[in-house]
């Protein structure tokens, strides 16, 4: 049966010279769907039309180039023979990370221009990311890449994986931990509980806080049993370092805003929305209708 097992096709699809891969195309269609759930929920949070849209031009590919510049800074010697493939990434290599960075900065730019709440954005888009993540965990998979520490097939068998994600395991003649799949898991379980915390209705800032947490302390764990990691000064795996840092400034964000009034503000308020104060209600202006008593 091993000498019977093909991995798939890397390659989706042929449009005359151009090769369309899984991994660009699983990535494309994370942001999509990621785009269309986060694009209801900010027109129900009485965001600006097609904001989202304007945003997701100008993040999108700054998350690609952050993500690619991240894995060639701890990859260099990979690409230092050859510096033309630093721009082939539909052969792998995204640190989610370095999208993150990209991403994080376009946004704090974009709110900036169009006068809108950082923050307000950030807990919006929170669980599309996470769900983008999960899907795109997927191009790794077609591409045989971030996979963990090797194993025998009856140890996947009895993790209860299906067979075509455990054949796609077998790489140069042994099986691996489908690592890919636990983070995809652990980002979906993650997704269910930002939709949960949305009805809580945590202070503003929150909830994209919730998913740096979250997100980094799956990866912590996850990133101890990859063969594949980026390494900070050949010791120290680099994913772990940034999960921990991200873990405790969490946290610590988290109780600074709230000593110093930032996040006073919660994910329900609607600032564009102004209700008559109990007051007023029904108090009717002396200078329309009606004259004043002497």
């Amino acid at each position: 049966m091993v000498g019977t097992i093909q991995p798939y096709n890397p390659i989706a699809f042929e449009l005359g010279p151009i090769s369309v891969h899984w991994y660009g195309l699983l990535i494309g269609l994370g942001a999509f769907i990621g785009y269309l759930i986060a694009n209801h929920e900010a027109k129900k949070r009485g965001m600006p039309e097609d904001f989202l849209a304007d945003l997701l031009i100008f993040a999108l590919p700054a998350g690609i180039i952050g993500a690619r510049l991240y894995y060639v800074i701890f990859r260099w010697e990979q690409f230092a023979g050859d510096p033309a493939r630093i721009f082939a990434i539909w052969e792998g290599g995204l640190a989610i990370h370095g999208g993150l960075i990209g991403a994080f900065i376009t946004v704090l730019i974009f709110s900036r221009v169009r006068g809108l709440s950082f923050w307000k954005i950030a807990d919006i888009v929170a669980p599309s990311i996470l769900l983008a993540q999960a899907i795109g965990r997927w191009g790794n998979f077609m591409n045989q890449e971030v996979y963990g520490q090797e194993v025998s097939r009856a140890y996947l068998e009895n993790l209860l994986i299906p067979d075509f994600i455990i054949n796609q395991m077998f790489i140069n003649g042994a099986y691996y931990q489908p690592t890919f799949l636990y983070e995809s898991i652990w980002n979906l379980l993650g997704v269910a509980l930002l939709l949960y915390l949305r009805r809580v209705n945590l202070r503003r800032g929150e909830l994209f806080i919730s998913y740096l947490i979250w997100y980094s302390v799956g990866r912590f764990f996850i990133e101890g049993i990859r063969t594949d990691y980026l390494l900070i000064f050949g010791v120290l795996k680099t994913a772990q370092v940034v999960s921990v840092l991200t873990i405790i400034g969490g946290i610590i964000l988290i109780i600074y805003r709230r000593k110093t009034g930032l996040s006073d503000k919660r994910y329900l308020d609607n600032e564009e929305e102004k209700k008559p104060s109990p007051k007023n209600k029904g108090r009717q202006n002396p200078r329309k209708g009606g004259k004043k008593k002497k």
